[in-house]
């Protein structure tokens, strides 16, 4: 299948690579036309790592031929660039064809489906709860990727479309996905956030001293116990929608292949295979400055609205605001533009299984 991928980073790099290795034909589409200044003279994409690969990629001149070209379009950069990207997709995207959001946040599949729904096109959107590979770019044409995961979740809007993406993921990346009960179980399915800002609030001094250090090594018990916290609060929200979630012990475990245990036990084990990787080197991180307003903010807003307050992500948000000296929820652009502020229960479930 033709996939066009909107987004230029190690996750669309290592989706590229999966998908060229797999036989399928990638496009990539870099909204700033930097990163992929080298692939377009016809340079391979080098992946190395849980994916070994040398592979071809076409490179898309603007978002209009990446769209126009494809079977089914990906997006895959971080959640504050998707509102712009969801903006320069939608005029071209076609009835019926799909579009596949890796990973979902703050609702992004609400907002993309008003887009469309003012052009009166109708198109399967597939939201998954994190990415298919971890990993990071190391040049211009090269991808490290640390991880391919065991298990992914995965919805669709509108709901009656999820036989649908279900065989379009597998036909793409294989049978690793697990349907969810709805576009909302995935938006508690995101554990990145609640994980970051335990990593990244408990080891602060580490980034913002340009330090290197092991991420998983520092998760330590204490640590741990506050990420546990952190999932218990999301896993009490998903209960109050009546939503089945996988736990963040199960995350850790089939996302990196190590026997169950608590949080720090199974970052300690990846720590020891030296599978724990490095923690951010700087404050300027997405642990921060993405996963706040786009992760953690509409974890709060699920909760205000379950009746069941996200009271440590709410500190958290307010903690990583006054030690970056400025107000990290006004970053969101998705929640403001889809104005469901003060929404009804009912009202979002409704409109999480039907769309606009």
């Amino acid at each position: 299948m033709r996939v066009s991928i909107l987004g230029a980073g190690a996750i669309a790099y290592g989706l590229a690579a999966y998908l060229a290795e797999a036989g399928h034909d990638p496009m990539l589409w870099s909204p700033s036309g930097e990163r992929t200044k080298a692939l377009a003279t016809g340079e391979s994409l080098t992946a190395t790592g849980a994916i070994e690969a040398t592979v071809s990629v076409r490179i898309a001149k603007d978002c209009k031929e990446a769209v126009a070209t494809a079977d089914v379009v990906m997006i895959a950069l971080p959640a504050n660039g998707h509102k712009k990207v969801m903006d320069a997709a939608a005029p071209y995207l076609r009835e019926g064809m799909p579009v596949i959001i890796s990973s979902h946040s703050s609702f992004g599949a609400l907002y993309l489906s008003r887009q469309l729904a003012q052009r009166k096109v109708s198109l399967p959107i597939v939201v998954w709860g994190t990415t298919l590979v971890t990993g990071r770019q190391s040049g211009p044409t090269e991808v490290h990727v640390a991880s391919v995961r065991q298990k992914l979740d995965v919805a669709t809007l509108p709901f009656d479309a999820m036989d649908q993406g279900f065989r379009l993921c597998t036909t793409l990346f294989g049978d690793r996905f697990v349907m969810r009960d709805g576009m909302l179980a995935i938006a508690l399915s995101n554990l990145n956030p609640q994980n970051h800002l335990g990593i990244a609030l408990l080891n602060l001094t580490r980034m913002e001293k340009g330090e290197q250090w092991s991420q998983a090594g520092n998760v330590t018990p204490a640590v741990g116990r506050f990420i546990e916290a952190l999932d218990a609060e999301r896993s009490a929200i998903a209960a109050r929608f009546g939503i089945a979630v996988r736990t963040v012990e199960e995350h850790f475990s089939l996302s990196f292949h190590v026997p169950m245990g608590t949080v720090s036990e199974m970052n300690q084990e990846m720590d020891r295979q030296g599978r724990g990787g490095f923690g951010p080197s700087t404050i300027e991180s997405r642990y921060v400055l993405e996963d706040v307003p786009f992760g953690l903010l509409p974890t709060v807003f699920l909760g205000k609205i379950s009746g069941n307050p996200a009271i440590l992500h709410e500190a958290g948000i307010a903690i990583f605001s006054a030690a970056y000296g400025r107000d990290l929820k006004a970053d969101n652009d998705i929640l403001p533009a889809l104005g469901i502020e003060g929404i009804g229960k009912v009202d979002l479930e409704n409109l999480c299984r039907k769309g606009f």
